[in-house]
C-alpha cells in the first residue's frame, strides 16, 4: 500500500520553518573509499563494465553504506532525504550493462532504446533499485524520526537520464532524436511505481537539464496517480547555467516555472550546477514568479579536483550562504548538492534554524 499523502502536513510545517534537505550522495559515497569489488559484490562480479561509478547499484551491493549515509544526513538535521535512485532507470543503467553500439560503428536511436526499455534484466534491475533504495531510506527516516520525535520524510529521486529529448546529437540532422518521448515516459512510469512501492513520501524530479525530459517524468507521475488512485507531493528542481537557463533546453527560470506549475508542485527550485553565490540571482528570479514553495540545494562551489570533496566550499561557507538566502526571504527548503557532505548539511541546518520561511505569494494571473 502507498503511504498516505503528506501534502497537508508538509504545507503546515513549511508555514512555520525552513525544512532541510540532504546533501550529495555521490560525494559522500566517495568518502567511504569503496573499490570496484565493493561496488560489484558477488552478484555483479562478472559484469563486463566497471560499476564503481554506478552509485545506485550500492543500494543492492552495499546497503550498509547507503543506509549509513541516510542515517548521517538525518542525524545532521535533514527533514527530507532523497533515495539513492538518481540513475535507477533502464535507460541510465544501460550505460553500465549494455555495449555501446557507437563503439562498433552503430548508433543509439529509438530502435536501440526500445530494446533497452524491453530488456528483462534492465527492467527488473531498475524496479529492484528503486524499491530497495526507497525502503532503505524509509527505514532510516522512521528510525531517526522515532528517536528524535521529529517526522522525517523520504523523497524519491528521479534524475534527468543520460539522453535528451530536446536536442539532436547529430549536427547534420537537427530533427534526429536518440529516444522518443513515450520511451522516456515508460521508463519513468516504472521508476515512479517502484519508488512508491518502496515507501517514499515525495516524488522529486530533480537536476533538470532538459525540460522535455522533465515533462515526461511529470506526465509519468500523473499517469501513475490516475491509474493507481493515489497522490503524493511533487518537488521539481532544475539545474541552471550561469545565464539562468536550464542547460540543454535553455529555458529561463520563469519559463521553467510556467512549464511545471500545472502539476501544483509542493515546491519548485534550483539545484546542482552552480555554487550558492552564482545561483542566488536566479533563485531571486524564481522567488518572484513562483506561486509555491522554493527549494534550493546548490553545489559547494564550482568543481575543484584538488579539494577534498572535489568542491571548494566548506561547511562554514554553506552555513553563511544559506543563512543569507533565508534572511533574504528566498527559502522554504534548503540543502546541498555536489560537494555537500553530512557536515555541510549540519551547517546549513544551523544556518537556517529559526529564520522565517519565505511567504508563498498569491500571484495574479
Amino acid at each position: 500500500m502507498p503511504r498516505p499523502d503528506p501534502t497537508a502536513e508538509l504545507q503546515q510545517a513549511l508555514r512555520h520553518r525552513i525544512l532541510v534537505l540532504d546533501g550529495a550522495m555521490g560525494t559522500t559515497i566517495r568518502t567511504y573509499g569503496l573499490n570496484e569489488t565493493d561496488a560489484r559484490g558477488p552478484r555483479f562480479a562478472d559484469s563486463k563494465k566497471d560499476l564503481l561509478n554506478n552509485g545506485d547499484i550500492l543500494s543492492i551491493t552495499r546497503p550498509d553504506v547507503i543506509g549509513d549515509i541516510h542515517k548521517r544526513f538525518y542525524e545532521a538535521g535533514s527533514d527530507i532525504c532523497e533515495t539513492n535512485t538518481f540513475s535507477a532507470t533502464s535507460i541510465a543503467q544501460s550505460e553500465f550493462f549494455i555495449d555501446d553500439p557507437r563503439e562498433h560503428g552503430g548508433i543509439k536511436d529509438p530502435e536501440f532504446f526500445q530494446k533497452i526499455i524491453e530488456n528483462p534484466m534492465l527492467r527488473d534491475l531498475a524496479w529492484e533499485l528503486n524499491v530497495e533504495s526507497s525502503r532503505l531510506c524509509r527505514k532510516w527516516a522512521d528510525n531517526i524520526g522515532s528517536d528524535t520525535g521529529i517526522r522525517r520524510y523520504v523523497a524519491g529521486a528521479i534524475g534527468p537520464l543520460t539522453v535528451s529529448l530536446s536536442t539532436s546529437p547529430d549536427a547534420n540532422d537537427a530533427g534526429f532524436r536518440t529516444v522518443t518521448f513515450d520511451q522516456v515516459k515508460e521508463d519513468y512510469v516504472r521508476q515512479v511505481r517502484a519508488l512508491i512501492e518502496g515507501g517514499c513520501d515525495i516524488l522529486m524530479v530533480e537536476t533538470i537539464f532538459d525540460a522535455l525530459n522533465a515533462k515526461a517524468a511529470l506526465v509519468a507521475i500523473q499517469e501513475v496517480f490516475d491509474a493507481d488512485g493515489l497522490k503524493l507531493p511533487i518537488i521539481v528542481s532544475a539545474a541552471v547555467g550561469r545565464g539562468g537557463e536550464t542547460m540543454i533546453s535553455a529555458q529561463k527560470v520563469e519559463a521553467m516555472w510556467n512549464a511545471v506549475a500545472h502539476v501544483n508542485p509542493l515546491a519548485v527550485g534550483l539545484n546542482c550546477s552552480l555554487g550558492p553565490d552564482l545561483m542566488k540571482p536566479h533563485l531571486e528570479e524564481l522567488a518572484k514568479v513562483s506561486a509555491t514553495h522554493i527549494s534550493c540545494y546548490p553545489n559547494a562551489g564550482l568543481p575543484n579536483p584538488l579539494a577534498p570533496t572535489g568542491f571548494d566550499l566548506e561547511p562554514p561557507h554553506m552555513n553563511a550562504y544559506m543563512k543569507e538566502f533565508a534572511l533574504d526571504g528566498l527559502l522554504n527548503l534548503a540543502g546541498g548538492c555536489c560537494g555537500n557532505t553530512p557536515e555541510h548539511v549540519a551547517a546549513i541546518a544551523e544556518g537556517v534554524k529559526g529564520v522565517a520561511p519565505r511567504e508563498v505569494p498569491v500571484l495574479e494571473n
